[in-house]
Formats: structure tokens, sequence, C-alpha cells
């Protein structure tokens, strides 16, 4: 299945309809941390259903539930401590979560598993939630399967990753020792993604007719290779996700829409572009280079070594293309933008036009990259801007088109806010991903 003849509708549906499971409701799973529900996707298209989920997010919990449950069918609670407190789990066959990665994410603090002291006196117990994890197994011995999911960094930190696989190995689990650690862009969805995935199996379910060469579970055990779908690195995704016909709501303001154009000017009116280039560093207006490299507005002499050989290189740029640069600045008045917007990093190669690319306004500036993969999708309010021919102008990724990159199912309902879904997709789960790991770590087991 080649992703660039999937119909832009769904860049999953293929998938799904090949791999959906005919024996429907084999096992039961109960869904952690479910945000909007990239899991109970995953686990339901091999044959799985749910029993209990909970979020702590309300307006998660809200998506969740007009998705999968509108009637009630099963719980969906706040707090997964109150719920294992007061034993109100059900029996269940999978657990899976994607249990919270802020104290592991290079983004984050990097505390772990330690209990964070705010300054304000509270603490921040997000670290210790793996533990109570451990609990839920422990009163559940009729859990067979497991898969979690996690920030890679997660697996990076030795230390951490030793007490993730002591503590499930203590319960006879028998787990992926080595980090799997997957990407959509493996397997045909153009995203940059990367997460560590923990998969487990009890011992006693199983299948020993299953050969596990290295004693634990691998990707070669769960023939993840079959899978893979690279994509190559000249194609342009794009034709792939966009949908046609978008909303003008979904457009940038005028602003935006010309400070990229702006841009763009300067890009194709100078040679030899630094990347990144940054006014504020480049001395605009200052001619001779030792007055540049003495001005205490620049503060060259106290960067560090790496940082001064990142500014001179913008230095260079501006002096080599002078006349034109002054000129640019004075027109557009760019000195007067606001610090965001003064800076450019063009990372899209040889590509011929930034109407080709994927472009993000980020604190690093305007970011401009290959229209081959889109980066990894965030929490925070980073979405992907293309242009749009049809408008002639350039625009904002759709929630619709995020959520083919998280292999989400057409159709899916989303919160009526615009904002609400950005982050709840960027916090979400990769639905091919999993359905493929499910689906082979269930393989391994005896027959339900």
């Amino acid at each position: 299945m080649d992703s660039k003849n999937l119909d832009n509708n769904s860049i999953f549906a293929t998938y799904m309809a090949k791999n959906t499971t005919n024996n429907t409701n084999h096992f039961s799973f109960i869904d952690l941390f479910c945000g909007i529900g990239g899991f109970h996707q995953a686990l339901t298209s091999i044959g799985g259903r749910c029993v209990f989920a909970c979020d702590i997010n309300e307006q998660c919990r809200t998506v969740y539930s007009q998705n999968f449950c509108p009637n009630g069918e099963f719980p969906v609670e706040k707090d997964i401590n109150v719920s294992i407190d007061e034993n109100t789990i059900p029996p269940f066959d999978f657990l899976c979560a994607g249990f919270p990665c802020q104290t592991f994410s290079k983004a984050g603090n990097r505390n772990g598993f330690t209990v964070i002291q705010r300054s304000d006196g509270s603490t921040d117990e997000r670290g210790r939630l793996f533990f109570r994890i451990i609990e839920i197994l422990e009163n559940h011995p009729e859990c067979k399967f497991l898969l979690l999911e996690n920030v890679r960094n997660l697996a990076d930190n030795k230390k951490n990753w030793a007490i993730i696989c002591a503590e499930l190995k203590k319960l006879d689990f028998i787990i992926s020792e080595d980090p799997i650690i997957e990407s959509p862009h493996h397997f045909g969805v153009p995203q940059i993604r990367e997460r560590v995935y923990i998969l487990g199996i009890r011992k006693n379910h199983f299948d020993n007719r299953r050969n596990l060469p290295l004693g634990y579970l691998t990707r070669d055990v769960l023939h993840l290779d079959q899978y893979l779908q690279p994509r190559s690195n000249k194609d342009s995704c794009l034709p792939t996700v966009m949908d046609s016909n978008v909303d003008s709501r979904y457009l940038v303001p005028e602003d935006i829409n010309k400070l990229l154009s702006t841009w763009e000017e300067l890009r194709e009116n100078t040679t030899g572009l630094s990347r990144p280039f940054w006014l504020q560093y480049a001395g605009i207006g200052i001619k001779n280079r030792s007055l540049y490299l003495s001005n205490p507005n620049i503060a060259y002499n106290s960067m560090p070594e790496w940082k001064q050989r990142l500014v001179l290189r913008m230095r260079v740029f501006y002096e080599n293309n002078m006349k034109y640069i002054d000129s640019w600045v004075e027109e557009h008045k760019m000195m007067d933008k606001i610090l965001l917007h003064q800076k450019f990093e063009w990372n899209a190669g040889d590509c011929y036009s930034m109407k080709d690319c994927i472009i993000q306004i980020r604190q690093s500036g305007v970011r401009v990259k290959r229209p081959n993969f889109f980066p990894s999708l965030v929490a925070m309010n980073n979405t992907p801007i293309v242009w749009d021919s049809s408008a002639n102008h350039y625009r904002y990724f759709t929630p619709h088109e995020c959520a083919k990159l998280q292999s989400f199912t057409d159709g899916y309902k989303f919160s009526e806010i615009d904002s609400v879904t950005y982050r709840q997709l960027g916090n979400s789960v990769n639905v091919r991903i999993l359905s493929i790991l499910a689906k082979e770590l269930v393989k391994l087991g005896k027959k339900l």
C-alpha cells in the first residue's frame, strides 16, 4: 500500500479495512490516560472491547465519550487514583496506556519518577503514575497483555528504563526489554514522531509454540518489518494529506500572509542565505565588520563560541547582500516587527518556493522545511502552515488534516473548538502504529 495513492479523506481507511478482524469483542481492554482515544481506535480495530477508560482532562473525556460511549456503555472516569483506591476497575485482558510524559520529555524537567515540589507548595506526582499502572496489574492477574507509549527520551534514560523493565518482569510479563522506538513515517504516514512503545504478555498466556530467540519481545518477534512503508525523501506529502475546499477560517491572518511573502522575497533575491538568519544579529546598517563585532547590542564577544560561529555566518550573508537587504528591511519595516518575525530558518534544501513547503512559526522564528514529512504534532499552538493555491493564500493545517497524521479514522467527532482539537491531537498517539503493535502482540498469546 503506497500512501501516495490513499484517498485524501482517510489515510488510514485502507489499513483499517484490511486489518480489522471479523471476530469482534474477543478481548476486553482498559484505556488509561486515554486522551481522545488513539489506543481505543487501535484496539477495537483488532477486535477489542473497552470496559473502562480514564483521563484527568474533562475536554478529552467529553470527546472520548461522544465517540465511543455516548450512552454510558462503559465508565470514563476522571482520576485513576480514585478508581484504584476504590477498586472500581473491572476485569480485563489488555491494559493500554499513554502514561504522562512531562517528567520524561526533553521539553519538560526530566525528573523521571521523582515527585516534584512546586513553588506554591503543591506537588506534581505525574512521574509516579507508572507505579499506579503496576498496582493495577498486581490487582488484576487476569490481565494478559499490556501496551504502553511514551516519549523516546524515556528510553534514553537507562536508569528509568531499567526500573520499568524490572517492575513489569516482577509481575511475570515477557516484555520488550530493548526499546522499540517507532515513528509514523516508518509506516507510510508522513509525520516524524518518534515514540517508545513498551509491550508485554504474561508468561502463563504466552503461546509456547512461538519462538523468542532472546527470551523477550523484539521487533523481529513482532514482525514489524513486514509493515514498513518508508517514504522517499524526495516526494512531497502534501497531496496525500491536504484537503480541498478548506474553510476560509483556516487562512492565516493577512499580516502573517504578508510576512511569509516578505521572507520569500528576500530568499529569492539574495544568495548564500544563512541558516538561520536573525536580523537582530546581522548588524543591519552597520557597514564595518569591526564596528559590528564591538557593538554592545550585538554583544559578540560575550557569546559562547558556538553562537559566535552562528551569528558570524549571519553577518557574512548580510555583508554579501547588504544593498538589497538594507532596502528590503526599510521597505517592509522589518526592524519594527516582533522579534519572532525577524527570524528566518530555511531547512527546505533545493525547494523552489516556500509555497511548496511546510512552514511553522516557532520561538526560533519562521521555519521552512521540505514537504516530505511533517514535523511532530505538538500540544502547544504551533500548527503547520501550507500554501493553498485555490485560495491564493497561506493557511493553517486543519484539524481534519492533522487527524490524518495521527491515523485517526475518518468521521471522528472532535471538539467544536479548533484550538482544543489541535492540542488534543498533539497529545495523542498514532493509531496505525498502535494497531500494528497490538495485533502482533495478541498473536503471541494463547487463544482466548
